[in-house]
């Protein structure tokens, strides 16, 4: 039977896939051309619909050969945005691009015209002409141009960094927001009795990998099936080496099947955003940093940017983080111990490299600056001590790098737009 590690790498790929959706349109199409070819015939087909065999293949013929050149013309798109997003912007970014719904509609569309009507061409005859047919075939390729328009509309304008991280920021609240639903309603009441005493069995995983996620049901059945508590020794998104201990369960005897319980958290080769908002975060920080290397020196993409860091912060500093979550069985007993990310670790992941490649800039400066204090005045008192100390490292990072005080001064004004916005005196750390 696949594990369910198995089963989640298996959708991963096929979410991934660029070939999977077009080949089903494929098929859709052959199967199509079937029936047109079967209803040619019938009495309620207007006249306009009526072709001669020269003319059915001219025009099949013709749209086989579109098909064919629009295909080519969306795969050189592709390779384009694979270029663009690994050069300018993050190769991370490409994790999401390839799960695009839209373009796997367009290959699926053309892939499945063409298949349709070379299918249909191999049907005409010269006294049997598939009328149906032929008039489908137009109104397919109609389809398929709008497609194509919709597709080039949609990536020409989504394709621009700021675009792109309005994207990934929002799937990424939206992806932390659906976690620590699901986390408060498994969190256990009893949190002192998360370690019971009897033997500890360290479940070692037999392949190295980044762990992308795991089944905590899944987890919490085996946990009482064996009447123990199962720590995750590593959070999702780190990297586990082979050999390495994957698992410790607590109290059990026997323990239970290695196999059993390291199919149920999946490791693979980079990172998802299925459990990992994170991620998210991850990316949006090297969009930034990739625009403020000496390469690209474009500290506006960085700003801009840091809008959408700004907008995800916000989002993770009101929600409930811990640095490990206790989750419970159906009686409320501690079955499951997951390590968590904290409110510290999400601020420095947001802040720390934008503001040491970014240090010499006076719009990065003054963006984070402003960012900083929007968190100080709309987030939670406890959430304050973490970006207190980020206004600190920055306000050293500007004292380091601007020593004429002019400069200093306008490198210390916290500015929402970097330069041009609304200017806020500097606050927190005395400069």
């Amino acid at each position: 039977m696949m594990s369910w590690a198995a089963r989640f790498r298996l959708r991963q790929y096929a979410k991934a896939s660029l070939w999977i959706v077009p080949l089903t349109g494929l098929l859709l199409g052959a199967v199509l051309a079937e029936w047109a070819a079967g209803v040619h015939t019938a009495d309620w087909v207007p006249d306009d619909w009526r072709y001669s065999a020269t003319t059915a293949s001219s025009v099949l013929s013709s749209v086989v050969g579109a098909m064919v050149a629009l295909l080519g013309f969306v795969v050189t798109i592709g390779v384009l945005v694979v270029q663009q997003a690994t050069g300018t912007l993050s190769p991370r970014y490409m994790r999401l691009w390839y799960r695009d719904r839209l373009q796997k509609a367009v290959l699926a569309t053309f892939t499945g015209t063409f298949a349709y009507a070379y299918s249909l061409l191999r049907r005409i005859e010269a006294d049997d002409v598939p009328d149906v047919g032929v008039t489908l075939a137009g109104v397919a390729v109609s389809v398929s141009l709008m497609l194509l328009l919709i597709y080039l509309n949609r990536f020409t304008h989504n394709l621009r960094p700021v675009a792109i991280a309005d994207l990934v920021g929002r799937l990424g609240a939206k992806v932390l927001l659906r976690a620590t639903e699901h986390v408060r309603r498994l969190s256990s009441r009893d949190e002192a009795a998360v370690t019971p005493a009897g033997p500890v069995t360290h479940i070692r995983s037999e392949r190295g990998g980044v762990v992308q996620a795991f089944d905590a049901a899944g987890l919490i059945a085996t946990a009482v099936r064996h009447d123990c508590v199962l720590v995750l020794a590593h959070q999702v998104g780190d990297f586990v080496p082979p050999g390495t201990t994957l698992v410790e369960a607590h109290g059990s005897a026997p323990a239970p099947d290695p196999r059993r319980v390291t199919g149920l958290v999946a490791l693979g080769t980079e990172r998802t955003i299925e459990q990992d908002p994170a991620f998210a975060l991850r990316i949006l920080v090297d969009i930034a940093i990739r625009a403020l290397s000496p390469a690209v020196n474009d500290p506006t993409t960085a700003v801009q940017v840091l809008n959408h860091i700004d907008t995800f912060l916000h989002v993770v500093g009101r929600a409930r983080l811990r640095g490990r979550y206790v989750l419970a069985d159906a009686e409320g007993r501690p079955r499951l111990v997951v390590p968590g990310r904290g409110w510290e670790d999400y601020v420095q992941l947001a802040v720390t490299e934008i503001r040491e490649y970014g240090a010499t800039s006076f719009q990065v400066c003054r963006r984070l600056r402003a960012l900083l204090e929007d968190l100080l005045e709309n987030l939670p008192a406890e959430r304050l001590p973490a970006v207190l100390a980020e206004l600190a490292l920055l306000e050293a990072s500007v004292q380091r790098e601007f020593t004429d005080p002019a400069r200093r001064a306008v490198a210390q004004t916290a500015d929402r737009q970097g330069i041009g916005g609304e200017r806020r005196p500097a606050s927190g750390p005395s400069r």
